[in-house]
């Protein structure tokens, strides 16, 4: 944390005034966004094969090429918050939301279905956790944690009150009316969310002290940098590739698609309880070990899925708790940066960072489907994604460096 209060020390970053609409906006953004455009499509997905004929790989592919255009698409993003703040780039991008649901609604084929997946990429990438990281890193710090931790709690909630709703508007409607209907409601809430409610003026960075050796350039070249990428990345092809098997997994173990997105609704209610914690972690343990131990959590959540096949009560619970280290992990990214390096190059080093973890979460769901059958079901593949969260965990152990190690023991 040293070098986050020493560059806000250095600029007055904590006298920011702080837009007091942008807060409760993103908070109702990311809970409609994540609901919508993510969350939606592992409770769909077994009806769009069904009704299509066309086969759940392919249709799990294209939701995976969304997330790997994210992931691009959000190096560029990184690099335009930083200079001109959110309020274009998140309108444009859920404006984008819309239309590619609209066109994934309206597909008469697979290559139609992919196009608007590919186009709902984008919007992704400009309208998730990302750029509202970047907005709340540059207007909140010193205390951007709190306003992270604010706007991921709403977040959480987003598969809590999307999976049931859409599972329940899909028990009325075809999936296609289904998917228009939440395109309604993204429209709704989010376009006048963004361009109403970040209108503030962007503040300039704070510039990095003298003699550090924090250039943007310098940090993403170095061994933490990557070391930290790498865990990271492993820790969101597991977390991710079991957030879309969950679903599969229950309705291989007899339970109804209702209850299967339940136990994916109340999995985000977990993550928001994970959320309030972390920033009581947060002051008690540092950057690395609090990595460590968060992605190796997630790991024995995974594995305990795995081996408890029920009761139904059981497997709730055992959601809740995964999902409470998901939310950990979600707050541990957005802060990995600023733990670090502090807050001057935030969006372009975030951008980089969630390149390789946002293309690991988009392979996570194809890869998850590939490998169930050949690994013999879907308990098998959740013990493999156990076993990479724990090679995450060992990674993470080299994701600061022995000189920042020193200066953190000896402030403490």
């Amino acid at each position: 944390m040293t070098n986050l209060h020493t560059d806000q020390a250095a600029t007055g970053t904590g006298d920011r005034s702080r837009p007091r609409a942008v807060l409760p906006a993103l908070c109702a953004t990311q809970i409609t966004s994540w609901g919508v455009i993510y969350y939606a499509f592992p409770v769909l997905n077994p009806e769009i094969t069904a009704a299509t004929g066309w086969p759940a790989g392919a249709t799990t592919a294209a939701f995976s090429a969304a997330l790997l255009v994210s992931a691009f698409a959000g190096i560029r993003v990184g690099r335009i918050l930083d200079h001109r703040g959110p309020r274009t780039v998140m309108t444009a991008g859920s404006v984008l939301g819309v239309l590619s649901l609209l066109v994934i609604a309206a597909a008469p084929n697979m290559a139609a279905f992919t196009a608007g997946w590919l186009l709902a990429g984008i919007a992704m990438a400009a309208t998730f956790y990302q750029p509202a990281f970047a907005a709340l890193t540059r207007w909140w710090a010193p205390e951007h944690v709190r306003a992270l931790t604010i706007v991921t709690l709403a977040g959480g909630l987003a598969s809590t009150v999307f999976a049931p709703l859409t599972a329940a508007l899909a028990d009325h409607l075809t999936w296609r009316a289904t998917y228009g209907l939440l395109a309604g409601i993204l429209a709704l809430i989010t376009i006048p969310a963004h361009a109403f409610a970040l209108k503030a003026p962007w503040p300039k960075a704070p510039t990095p002290p003298a003699r550090t050796g924090h250039h943007a350039d310098a940090i993403a070249r170095s061994r933490p940098f990557w070391m930290l990428a790498a865990a990271l990345t492993l820790s969101s092809f597991a977390m991710y590739a079991v957030v879309v098997a969950l679903v599969p997994l229950l309705l291989d173990r007899g339970y109804t698609t209702t209850q299967a997105a339940w136990a994916l609704g109340l999995g985000g209610a977990g993550q928001t309880l994970g959320r309030i914690l972390y920033a009581t972690l947060a002051r008690r343990v540092g950057a690395m070990p609090r990595t460590t131990l968060l992605i190796a959590l997630g790991g024995i959540s995974t594995a305990t899925v795995a081996l408890v096949p029920g009761p139904y009560a059981l497997l709730i619970a055992l959601s809740i708790a995964a999902g409470t280290v998901r939310g950990n992990l979600t707050l541990l990214q957005a802060t990995a940066i600023t733990d670090r390096w502090g807050t001057t190059h935030y969006g372009r080093l975030s951008g980089l960072l969630g390149a390789p973890t946002t293309s690991a979460a988009a392979l996570a769901p194809f890869a998850g489907a590939a490998l169930a059958a050949p690994l013999g079901g879907y308990p098998t593949l959740f013990l493999l994604l156990a076993a990479l969260s724990l090679l995450a965990a060992m990674t993470a152990l080299g994701s600061t460096s022995l000189r920042a190690r020193r200066t953190s023991a000896q402030l403490e």
